[in-house]
């Protein structure tokens, strides 16, 4: 037997588990373990003692009296026979998974059956080497990422399909909007897994679901896309898939030439007449139809905005003459009331005497401060608050309500109440 003098690891970084080719050891043989790794000695089949890194010596114990003589040979060195194992104990965080075949689930929003795949990676770290070593290697020479991933397969789909479907049962949302949960789905898994892989000496570091697509050629997903993009086109427009069916069946009668109601059914369709269409549909068809005679049948005042019938000519709100209302509105020069200089509308003073313009709320004519009615369209003239200057449209008010002031016109002599505009007092004489 030979004499080992260094064991190290020479192992490739992706390898979880990796085994010392050689079992022949010898007494004082150098163990080196590096950073992030721990060797597990085994003799006679038991694990005897973990190693954390640094340089360790072996030693045998106990050899008998005996075997000194069997050793001279090799120098008072005891040979023995003992397997060497390294654990990596680093992270590991790009650890892929996937399903391999779609998983059929319903959809709990629209109640079809669609398949789908998902995707990801998770990370571990070798937390107790001799319960990982012991469980789950056993007597392999190595054990790589490939292996974890074909070992615990039946463990993740099982578990990512009872998540996936639990999570979209309770929380009442379609597959096709799962990509936007996959954080709190994720989160989900990796508490269903954690104590499992704990049973193996496997702490998990994260799981991610990266990703949950279904099968764009799937019969059910393109009826599903289909029909959820008519929808859309419905909500946009503004009618329902009852109002789209009815309103194929009139266009369709009207448009076919070989069935017996397609003239009534165009007349319906045209002037909007589908009352007597049978119960619903009719409904809605004569509310359409009167919706549109109505508006066909009015029309707005061009000067006031009145509501008006189409056929007549004059406004009965405000007397305008609808078919030449360019020639019959207000002007859009303005002849000052003051001095009778002509400016432009929107000029607020007039340009000669800087008189401010007061405009006629109806014909936007000038009129003089304090008018009541106006001199070209006889629309009365709203209320002036004598203190702050603000507009009063009512002419029963009776006080400002900008700044209170009383707007109800006394004798300065009697304090009598004046109506009108008279010269003189009717009680005291006094001129006002």
């Amino acid at each position: 037997m030979a004499i080992i003098e260094v064991v190290k690891y020479n192992g490739t970084p992706d390898v979880f588990v990796w085994k010392y080719p050689s079992e022949e050891l010898g007494t004082w043989t150098q163990l080196i373990v590096n950073e992030s790794q721990e060797a597990i000695l085994f003799k006679g089949g038991q694990a005897l003692d973990v190693f954390p890194s640094g340089r360790h010596t072996l030693e045998t114990a106990n050899i008998p009296i005996l075997n000194n003589l069997i050793n001279l040979p090799f120098g008072g060195r005891s040979p023995f026979a003992a397997e060497v194992w390294y654990i990596n104990k680093a992270f590991s965080l790009d650890i892929k998974w996937g399903t391999p075949t779609p998983i059929q689930l319903q959809d709990p929003k629209y109640k079809v059956f669609i398949p789908l795949r998902s995707f990801g990676q998770f990370g571990i770290q070798i937390d107790d080497s001799k319960k990982f070593l012991v469980k789950l290697v056993g007597t392999l020479s190595a054990f790589t990422k490939d292996d974890i991933t074909k070992y615990f397969r039946g463990l993740y789909l099982t578990i990512v399909k009872d998540a996936i479907s639990s999570y979209l049962v309770h929380e009442q949302i379609s597959l096709l909007e799962i990509n936007a949960h996959l954080e709190e789905l994720s989160e989900c898994l990796k508490v269903k897994m954690l104590p499992i892989l704990a049973e193996y000496g496997i702490k998990l570091i994260n799981f991610y679901v990266n990703d949950i697509n279904v099968p764009e050629d799937d019969s059910a997903v393109i009826k599903l896309k289909e029909a959820l993009a008519k929808r859309a086109e419905m909500d946009i427009v503004g009618y329902s898939y009852v109002q789209e069916r009815s309103f194929d069946t009139l266009e369709g009668a009207a448009t076919n030439p070989g069935s017996a109601s397609a003239g009534l059914m165009g007349a319906g369709m045209g002037l909007g007449l589908g009352v007597g269409i049978g119960g619903g549909m009719g409904t809605q068809m004569g509310a359409i139809a009167n919706a549109i005679n109505t508006t066909y049948q009015q029309k707005n005042c061009p000067k006031c905005n009145a509501v008006m019938e189409k056929e007549k000519r004059f406004c009965s709100d405000c007397g305008c003459d609808t078919l030449n209302y360019e020639q019959s509105k207000g002007p859009k020069v303005i002849v000052c009331s003051n001095c009778g200089a002509s400016y432009t509308l929107g000029v607020k003073f007039c340009p000669e005497c800087g008189n401010a313009y007061n405009p006629c709320l109806k014909c936007q004519a000038d009129v003089k401060k304090g008018t009541t009615v106006c001199s070209v369209c006889g629309v009365s003239m709203p209320k002036v608050c004598p203190n702050c200057g603000g507009t009063i449209e009512n002419e029963k008010t009776k006080f400002c309500p900008e700044c209170g002031t009383s707007l109800v016109k006394k004798c300065p002599n009697c304090n009598t109440e004046i109506k009108g505009d008279p010269k003189f007092c009717s009680e005291c004489g006094c001129k006002l």
